[in-house]
């Protein structure tokens, strides 16, 4: 178990995406959340106290969470460096990088020195098995994306919390690092095997023979060059009744690729649909989720007020406009009465 309360580490990142991890924690564990760390270059801020390493331990913090992002999740000199220093003030590290803690014998013989622990959050189970595909008992909604990072935990998270507060029993199934960290446990999808994706997921979300719904975290997106491979497994393994497209209205181009335009949110759909249906016929689209934290609100309800009435479906901003419109939607859709009547999209 990771121990909270966290010090938050933004280091010296100047790209929003780069903090999502910190950011994430802030805003869905906030009272696990102390402080955050950040050098002079860093012009972000979570809103959080700025503290230094001891000072966050004299504040009650008891694990360094490295929040952040890079391509290859990879550990710098820098960061060795920070993690070691929160090592010997008396804080635990915990991080969701690819690149291992255990694998920096600074920190691990720092960590035996001081009697602290390394948490890599990364770290799958050893004990997946190969997908098969079978249909099993329960519903289950997947979130999917236009690209990288538009919103996919937000909008899972937010479905979770608006289900439960109208009674219905809905868990968040994490599958990436951040969304690990927020719900204590889940798979980091990213770093299993390719063959055994579809199986990770089909572990994470077995057979629900209570009512209630499986909210799996997506991650990727089918038209992303680098990590198509990665949604195209979760979409099989999930076998998702429903899906909820995510999007980020403003973005200019696929996340790190400048010669890939973004999809269109009707092409995302049919792709998203055609490929889930490989292990769920009956899988049909619930909604879209824009996220509009760059409009303003009279732009964002234009907007989603515009998605919604072109693809027929609710489209709201889940988390600055709540979720109640696709919950009614999906109550609609899996009504046993209602099904047949409903559009296919």
């Amino acid at each position: 178990m990771i121990a909270a309360p966290y010090l938050l580490y933004l280091g010296n990142v100047n790209d929003e995406v780069g903090i999502k991890t910190s950011r994430g924690l802030a805003v869905f564990r906030p009272d696990e959340c102390v402080g955050e760390f950040r050098h002079d270059g860093c012009e972000l801020t979570l809103g959080l106290p700025r503290m230094g390493f001891a000072e966050a331990v004299a504040a009650g913090a008891r694990t360094l969470v490295l929040g952040i992002a890079n391509a290859g999740g990879k550990l710098g000199a820098e960061l060795v460096a920070d993690a070691q220093t929160a090592i010997e003030a008396g804080l635990d590290v915990a991080s969701g990088l690819h690149h291992r803690l255990r694998d920096e014998p600074a920190l691990v013989e720092a960590a035996a020195r001081h009697g602290r622990q390394l948490h890599d959050v990364r770290d799958p189970r050893p004990d997946i098995s190969v997908g098969n595909g079978k249909p099993r008992a329960g519903r289950r909604l997947l979130t999917v994306g236009t690209d990288c990072s538009v919103g996919k935990m937000y909008a899972t998270l937010c479905l979770e919390k608006g289900m439960r507060a109208r009674g219905m029993k809905a868990d968040f199934r994490a599958t990436g690092q951040t969304g690990i960290l927020i719900a204590g446990g889940g798979v980091p999808l990213d770093a299993v095997i390719a063959d055994f994706i579809s199986g990770a997921i089909e572990q994470l979300s077995p057979a629900r023979d209570a009512d209630g719904w499986d909210l799996i975290e997506g991650q990727g997106s089918l038209f992303h060059p680098s990590f198509a491979g990665v949604s195209t497994g979760l979409l099989h393994g999930a076998q998702p009744d429903a899906i909820l497209l995510c999007h980020d209205p403003v973005r200019p181009h696929m996340r790190g690729l400048p010669h890939y335009a973004m999809p269109g949110l009707e092409e995302t759909l049919e792709a998203n649909l055609r490929v889930a249906r490989l292990t769920n016929p009956g899988v049909r689209a619930v909604g879209i989720a824009l996220n509009t934290s760059k409009l303003s609100s009279a732009e964002a309800h234009r907007m989603c007020g515009e998605t919604s009435d072109a693809l027929g479906l609710p489209c709201v901003d889940p988390f600055s406009m709540g979720v109640d419109p696709i919950i009614d939607w999906i109550n609609q859709c899996f009504e046993p009465s209602s099904r047949a009547a409903m559009p296919s999209l």
